[in-house]
């Protein structure tokens, strides 16, 4: 299993970011990745990716990240359920090929 370090971030970096970090530990751990989780607000991105760089970000709220930083996907469908599988696939896949 190869170990990705994820930021997951919310509005509030309190109920959502958690919702999400624990649906996307659950996901990725079934396509062999085990996700290393920390949680934030969306306004700490910058400071976090400085910090202790993730692999990736998941965000439920919209978020800039520096040219060349760590790739963000959309993490509502891990609330909602809807299009979740693919929104895993999409995830694992771009890590797996390196990213």
């Amino acid at each position: 299993m190869i170990k990705k370090k994820f930021l997951v971030c919310c509005g509030t970096g309190i109920a959502t970011s958690v919702q999400v970090a624990a649906k996307l530990k659950e996901v990725m751990k079934e396509r062999g990745i085990q996700a290393l989780t920390a949680e934030c607000k969306a306004s700490e991105i910058a400071s976090k990716v400085e910090t202790s760089p993730p692999d990736v970000i998941v965000a439920t709220a919209e978020v800039r990240v520096k040219p060349g930083g760590p790739r963000v996907f959309r993490g509502v469908p891990f609330l909602t359920g809807v299009g979740e599988e693919e929104l895993a696939d999409d995830i694992a896949n771009y890590l797996k090929s390196g990213g």
